[in-house]
């Protein structure tokens, strides 16, 4: 896993407010540990930015935006926030509510008459506000092999979903999902006339003065202040990896941002609504988003006794105190905003090497440092269970590798070859190509194809284009000397669940 990419600390902006007396591992050691913390994890690039008492107190980046050109990480490099965007869709909606547009509690067939899921009870009853709390039963990512990257529209993924057979219970198992945040998204142009980039802009980034936030990731590769997206995955080195495309599901992903603008974001949470004492959102809508909408858990682990899920926001108790949070995870990009309102604290932590923790342990390690908490290094604490655990990946790629030999699979290839269909993601193309090699097409995305390389005793190697989603070992079902489908899985980094391809 471990190519050491040198990684120079830049001092983009250091603001310490003299008259706010930071702890002492936020004053004395967070530069080290966040060195340390890059160069152990391997991460080109990381920023971040700690707002106190309504004032930034730090705000810096570390090591490159791009590791060829060795360009550094400032205050303004961009990355891809992913689900850091849904509270802006949840604040969004709930600004709509309070304006009297609509109601959270609004069923979707009131704006789409034709919408449909998996169960026509679940479909009559489900609202906005179940589309914003992950109520529909289903697994956690479920569809996102079929959605992410892929070359659907909006209304063509919400068509799908009623293909999304639920494993939980309507309204009562959490499953996170994308898809029910792009559909409640999808109202804001039923009762505003703009589609969703174009309202959460001018509603809330554009009075916020986030004036280098992209609603959109479209082009992302070329803008000038865009991080370039890494991965460790299946692999013993960093390697770069293509931008995700993922604005078919802007309401639940597609924000681009860097920790100026998000610190603006923070402070405003911190702040009832109000950024530079001018009122942005109404308290009423501010606090209707930390509703508790979803319990995810309430059994005592570690500090922690409650865990819940509100408009787009996470919620908790840590340390006695309530702490607001959440994550994003695309391709390349790892981030997560936090703020702890009782201590008037904020923090975003933005970084492009998708196959690490350290941007969330270092958070909780902020979190430690104000909350009073004893030291303890989170990051050297953790790492040798996660360095193991990529090895172990990295060496099961080698064994799989070690088994091409040249053998031969039980049919010709050309047996394997034709058209394959799953309901929900459709077709894939599977051609021979050659010194034995099969090449899969996936017909839903744009430009993700597979080579299929046979080991032995049926199996292949299904080793992806895009090495984000991953290498795995599968095989062809057969009867009476006939392909009947194949099993595909992607990197849980986007769906837990393999996908069967039955042969047309």
């Amino acid at each position: 896993m471990r190519k050491f990419v040198s990684a120079i600390l830049v001092w983009s902006f250091f603001c310490v407010a003299n008259s706010i007396a930071q702890p002492a591992f936020i004053r004395d050691n967070l530069d080290s540990y966040i060195q340390q913390g890059i160069k152990d994890w391997n991460i080109p690039g990381l920023a971040i930015a700690i707002v106190k008492d309504g004032k930034v107190v730090v705000m810096k980046g570390y090591g490159v935006k791009d590791i060829s050109t060795h360009e550094p990480v400032d205050e303004n490099t961009l990355f891809m926030i992913a689900s850091n965007s849904k509270l802006f869709t949840g604040t969004a909606l709930a600004q709509l509510e309070y304006d009297k547009k609509l109601s959270l509690n609004d069923k979707i067939t009131n704006y789409f008459p034709s919408y449909r899921l998996f169960d026509e009870h679940t479909t009559a009853l489900v609202t906005i506000r179940d589309m914003l709390s992950h109520h529909l039963g289903t697994k956690t990512f479920q569809g996102d092999f079929t959605f992410w990257d892929g070359n659907l529209s909006r209304q063509q993924i919400m068509q799908k979903m009623r293909l999304l057979k639920p494993e939980g219970n309507f309204r009562q198992d959490f499953g996170y999902c994308n898809s029910c945040f792009l559909t409640a998204g999808e109202i804001i142009p039923q009762v505003t006339g703009k589609p969703w980039e174009v309202y959460v802009y001018d509603s809330i980034i554009a009075p916020l003065g986030m004036t280098n936030t992209h609603t959109l990731g479209r082009n992302m590769e070329e803008m000038p202040d865009a991080a370039r997206p890494y991965t460790t995955s299946f692999s013993d080195h960093l390697q770069r990896i293509p931008y995700d495309h993922v604005d078919n599901l802007a309401p639940a992903g597609s924000i681009v941002s860097c920790v100026k603008d998000l610190s603006k974001w923070l402070i405003m949470q911190l702040d009832s609504g109000r950024y530079e004492g001018k009122k942005i959102i109404p308290w009423p809508v501010i606090s209707r988003t930390r509703e508790m909408n979803t319990i995810i858990s309430s059994n005592k682990r570690g500090n922690t006794h409650f865990m819940g899920y509100g408009l787009g926001i996470f919620m908790m108790d840590y340390n006695g105190k309530q702490v607001f949070w959440h994550t994003g995870g695309a391709f390349g990009f790892v981030t997560n905003t936090c703020f702890v309102p009782e201590e008037n604290l904020g923090i975003t932590i933005l970084t492009n090497q998708d196959n690490q923790a350290f941007f969330e342990l270092l958070r909780y390690q902020i979190l430690d440092a104000y909350l009073n908490q004893p030291y303890i290094n989170r990051s050297k604490q953790a790492l040798p269970a996660a360095q193991k655990q990529n090895k172990e990946s990295f060496e099961q790629v080698q064994q799989w590798k070690a088994r091409i030999k040249g053998n031969t699979p039980s049919l010709p290839l050309t047996a394997y070859t034709g058209t394959y269909k799953n309901e929900l993601y459709g077709t894939i193309s599977i051609t021979a190509k050659d010194k034995g090699l099969l090449f899969i097409k996936f017909n839903g995305h744009n430009n993700l194809t597979a080579s299929l390389q046979y080991m032995d005793n049926n199996e292949w190697m299904l080793s992806y284009n895009n090495a984000a989603f991953g290498i795995f070992s599968t095989s062809f079902t057969t009867e009476n000397n006939t392909v009947h489908s194949i099993s595909i899985k992607a990197n849980d980094f986007v769906e837990f669940d393999p996908y069967t391809f039955i042969k047309q």
